[in-house]
């Protein structure tokens, strides 16, 4: 584990960092994008490449996903690149923080937990 503190919200047991290319757009509209994303429960931090046009973002899976994201991009009519590979990527991502969200909340299975009133073995 890591000695890093994390905001408030962010778990680092599901903390995920993604990379995701975006089409061109108006400096001053990717930095209010910026800003809202920024303000999302469960954010760990948010910055933006202008070389490669890449958002980098660090999120708690449990609490939020790539949707969340997604919505300030349309707000502000800002897309994601259209090539393959983003693409490809964006449908990895959302499989994963799926699976995160499922095993948040999944029970143990039935070896993994003791049955009360029985020794262990030895």
């Amino acid at each position: 584990m890591s000695n890093k503190e994390h905001r408030l919200g962010v778990s680092e047991a599901s903390l995920v960092v993604r990379h995701l290319k975006l089409e061109p757009a108006d400096p001053d509209t990717i930095q209010q994008v910026l800003a809202e994303i920024d303000e999302i429960y469960g954010l760990d931090a948010v910055s933006f490449d202008e070389k490669t046009r890449v958002l980098n973002i660090a999120y708690d899976a449990a609490r939020i996903c790539l949707d969340c994201v997604e919505e300030v991009l349309e707000k502000h009519k800002v897309q994601m690149s259209h090539d393959w590979w983003t693409n490809f990527k964006e449908g990895y991502y959302r499989f994963f923080d799926q699976n995160i969200k499922d095993n948040m909340n999944a029970k143990p299975m039935g070896c993994h937990g003791g049955v009360r009133g029985t020794k262990p073995r030895r």
